[in-house]
């Protein structure tokens, strides 16, 4: 119990530093893009007068380390900014709505591995070298060699007429039936590969369990095999397949990113996407141009467009100087 305490007191002391460290790592490689947040925040049509003031609003003059320090002074408060073009939609809000959405997808997809990899594994190990052991091990290895978005493409071209494949997801206290047939499909995707790499590895604890002295020993005293799989192999097996199953939702969040974007589920990735989808990639310059007869140029008497027809209204302002 104390070695309990020893460890879980060291993981408590250890977590603040990561999430420093991964925030300063994130925080500096963000400070490495080619866009302007001002530029972005504001759009096109912004002057530069505007741009400018955006960046003393928020400080995006200021040194490296004193916007990092601003930036995890909001974030410990819980403020993760805005996002949006003219607009005030906070990034916490967005969060809220589209994380319990991932994680209803993520763990749905770890209940399926669960149910699925745990039997078969126990089973292989049951029946090992025999035709049962190498039939489970070639599904094993088939669902480890089979990337996530590939599986979801090829579910969602054979049954997109007999099962929702996209379309709003229904509450799960509304509709329960609704909500589980539109997510069967993304957890199969999500959970097939998590099943072959749980079924080697529930297989590979309980042979190494049933080779152990104690085995034979209570077999050898007349206990039934099934009694003893069942109260001590078992029990002793799992501890190494459930370590490995908690590491396994950290992966089987990032796949859901990309099982979302499929099967147009509104969780983080939709959500993160849709966000971005306003950003330039590059803040645009304007070059200069020198008259080559020696007047002075006249200056121009259009006005940046601020309505949608932006463009046009810059090929009419082109066309009025160049006469």
């Amino acid at each position: 119990m104390n070695n309990l305490l020893r460890l879980i007191g060291r993981r408590l002391v250890a977590l603040p530093i990561m999430v420093v460290g991964v925030s300063f790592l994130v925080f500096f490689i963000m400070s490495l893009s080619p866009i302007d947040p001002a530029y972005s925040a504001l759009g096109e049509t912004a002057t530069p007068e505007a741009l400018e003031e955006y960046r003393v609003q928020h400080g995006l003059n200021d040194p490296f380390f004193v916007q990092y320090g601003h930036y995890l002074w909001n974030m410990l408060h819980g403020d993760l900014g805005t996002y949006g073009v003219g607009t005030s939609n906070h990034v916490t809000d967005l969060v809220a709505q589209a994380l319990p959405i991932t994680l209803q997808l993520t763990f749905l997809g770890l209940f399926f591995a669960v149910i699925v990899a745990f039997p078969l594994g126990v089973l292989a190990a049951l029946y090992r070298d025999r035709w049962p052991d190498q039939v489970i091990r070639v599904f094993s290895v088939i669902g480890i060699g089979t990337p996530s978005f590939w599986l979801a493409a090829l579910l969602v071209l054979g049954f997109v007429q007999k099962l929702p494949v996209s379309g709003p997801l229904p509450a799960f206290s509304e509709d329960p039936s609704g909500w589980f047939l539109r997510m069967l499909l993304p957890a199969i995707a999500l959970a097939v590969p998590v099943i072959g790499q749980m079924t080697r590895v529930v297989r590979t604890s309980m042979v190494e369990e049933l080779d152990r002295d104690y085995v034979r020993t209570a077999i050898g005293a007349g206990i039934p095999k099934r009694i003893v799989v069942a109260r001590n192999v078992l029990r002793n097996a799992l501890i190494t397949p459930v370590t490995v199953l908690g590491l396994r939702i950290g992966y089987l969040m990032g796949g859901a990113v990309v099982i979302e974007i499929i099967f147009s589920i509104d969780g983080m990735a939709r959500s993160s996407s849709s966000s971005r989808s306003w950003r330039p990639t590059f803040l645009p310059t304007v070059p200069t141009r020198s008259s080559t007869s020696g007047a002075p140029r006249p200056a121009s008497t259009c006005s940046e467009p601020t309505t949608s027809a932006a463009t046009s209204s810059r090929a009419s302002c082109t066309a009025d100087v160049s006469r």
